[in-house]
């Protein structure tokens, strides 16, 4: 030992080329002592802190990059993981392949199990809407069970016959009791016969899925089961923060209650942000309430300070809201006016609660940066979720305001002729078919900027950090046919990294005590095994966390 008392002896000290996410600052070493970074600096700094026999030194020098461990802004692994589980997951493009294989295998597998509702995930909309199956061919599979299954991205739902009766929207006798835009936010398609098809878009799905028996579909033990394999895949990746996207996806609080029972009982080895979704369907001030109550589940790694809302849908789904209009004249839906949003960006930030809408269209966008800075408190960091294009002047409001962007990074790419066929079928407004998730701009105007993978939603795009940081600082997917889109927008490699650290903490307002390697906070960081800060750009997506560390403790190992 040195000068430094027995106190200042470390549990692990670790050498190597350490990326800190503050200021792109680069060191040699750090030591970490009772789970927090007691020193960051040269080696020599680091080797006071060393005693013989109770401090483990970990040499990693020449074997890769050591930096913070990653978050993920936005996802939805509590719904990935669980369908599984509780549902049905097929990633199918085939609308026949659907109605023999994948719509008769779910129905067996409820038979089998006693479940009340068939649920599934994953049919594609660009390749079943020239074909899409109808409540009709559903209840030829399975009538008395009600049927829903989302599609990929979960903005659009096919339900049978019993599950349009069971949420009002026709009675059994084919009276229709709901039609075409009578769910606000929402479209229930209409037959030639004058009665709804069964495909909803938007908010006519979550409403519909609200009538399923979520509680016996989603029952607390399902929570508990589902949590720890989100946290075995996410720490696997090199995540150790996550805000899930939609906390009450079976409305209810389920999930809530199971992460807060896990996290006392000290099985949780990451920090969870759990937002609580309300639709422009209910009754506000009463889902308000509900959003508010749900904070009594928070402890010291389950955040619960969100409130998500939806303003649009997507934009190549043809339901992103949208200035100037869709080539066929149509504006895309809005779930909420102006007005409205700013009267729950008040409330909700008057009970200490962020804001976190997902937005696609730039008339979305417009409409919640002026909810924000109209109605917002902004230090609690409202955020802005996805995001596919901004108005010039918006962006100065965003910075004005410390709104914050969580964008889907990885989806800055698509193969050759993509553009081409967005343009030929009117997917997206003109001039903007290839200039979508803008992401360079964010770091240029001053405005926090973090990366979300959306998962399960476009699951053709990478999941883990690195293959996300190749397409942020490339824009070409590995293996895919394609040129980068909107090349301007393309980060450095030390913008992506910090996306995907001290920036998720900030957008959780916990980067007092994470998201950098900086002594006082909790030592969360990656054994890289691959320096991705120099190796060749297209080998960044090889690169692996050889180790993940939560507050100290390795708790991943490839």
């Amino acid at each position: 030992m040195t000068q430094n008392s027995v106190n200042a002896c470390a549990n692990l000290v670790v050498y190597g080329k350490i990326f800190t996410s503050e200021g792109n600052q680069v060191v040699e070493a750090f030591a970490v002592k009772d789970g927090k970074y007691v020193y960051v600096g040269d080696k020599k700094g680091a080797e006071a802190f060393i005693e013989a026999g109770k401090t483990e030194v970990l040499d990693y020098t020449g074997k890769g990059l050591v930096m913070p461990s990653c978050g993920n802004g936005h996802a939805h692994y509590s719904i990935g993981v669980a369908l599984p589980i509780v549902g049905t997951v097929a990633f199918e493009q085939d609308p026949e392949k659907f109605l023999k294989e994948i719509v008769p295998a779910a129905v067996k597998k409820a038979r089998e199990t006693g479940a009340t509702a068939i649920f599934g995930f994953g049919w594609n909309y660009i390749t079943f809407m020239e074909n899409t199956p109808t409540r009709q061919q559903l209840d030829a599979i399975c009538s008395d069970i009600p049927i829903y299954f989302a599609d990929n991205e979960g903005h659009k739902g096919l339900a049978n016959t019993l599950c349009l009766v069971n949420a009002g929207i026709m009675k059994a006798d084919g009276t229709v009791l709901k039609k075409d835009k009578d769910i606000r936010g929402g479209e229930i398609v209409m037959g030639a016969d004058g009665t709804p098809t069964g495909y909803l878009k938007e908010q006519a799905g979550t409403y519909t899925r609200s009538f399923l028996d979520n509680e016996r579909l989603y029952p607390v033990d399902v929570a508990k089961v589902v949590i720890p394999k989100i946290q075995e895949h996410l720490l696997s990746e090199g995540y150790t923060m996550y805000i899930d996207g939609w906390g009450n996806y079976f409305y209810n609080d389920n999930f809530f209650k199971a992460a807060q029972q896990l996290d006392q009982a000290g099985e949780m080895n990451f920090v969870l942000g759990l937002t609580y979704e309300v639709e422009s369907w209910m009754n506000v001030d009463k889902a308000l309430k509900k959003a508010a109550d749900v904070q009594k589940y928070a402890t010291t790694r389950v955040k619960t300070n969100w409130l998500k809302l939806f303003m649009d849908g997507t934009v190549e789904g043809g339901t992103g809201f949208v200035d100037p209009l869709y080539p066929d004249g149509h504006q895309g839906l809005a779930n909420w006016t102006e007005e409205e949003l700013t009267d729950i960006t008040h409330k909700t930030n008057a009970n200490g609660i962020t804001m976190h809408i997902h937005t696609m269209g730039n008339k979305a966008v417009n409409y919640v940066v002026s909810a924000y800075a109209n109605g917002g408190k902004d230090e609690l960091r409202n955020t802005l979720v996805h995001v596919r294009n901004v108005n010039a002047e918006d962006y100065q409001r965003m910075a004005d305001h410390n709104m914050y962007v969580t964008s889907g990074m990885l989806w800055h790419h698509c193969p050759t002729g993509a553009a081409d066929y967005i343009r030929e079928h009117g997917l997206a407004p003109a001039g903007v078919e290839d200039k979508s998730y803008p992401m360079k701009s964010y770091f240029d105007k001053g405005i926090h900027v973090t990366s979300h993978s959306d998962f399960p939603a476009l699951c053709g795009s990478p999941d883990d950090p690195f293959g996300i940081m190749e397409l942020a600082v490339t824009g070409v997917l590995h293996g895919e046919n394609g040129e980068p889109w909107w090349p301007e927008e393309l980060l450095t490699r030390e913008q992506a990294i910090v996306s995907l650290t001290i920036n998720i903490a900030k957008q959780m307002l916990i980067e007092k005590e994470r998201g950098s390697i900086s002594e006082g906070k909790y030592a969360d960081f990656l054994l890289v095994n691959k320096d991705v800060l120099s190796c060749p750009v297209t080998e960044i997506h090889e690169a692996k966390p050889a180790a993940t560390y939560f507050e100290g403790k390795k708790v991943y190992e490839m």
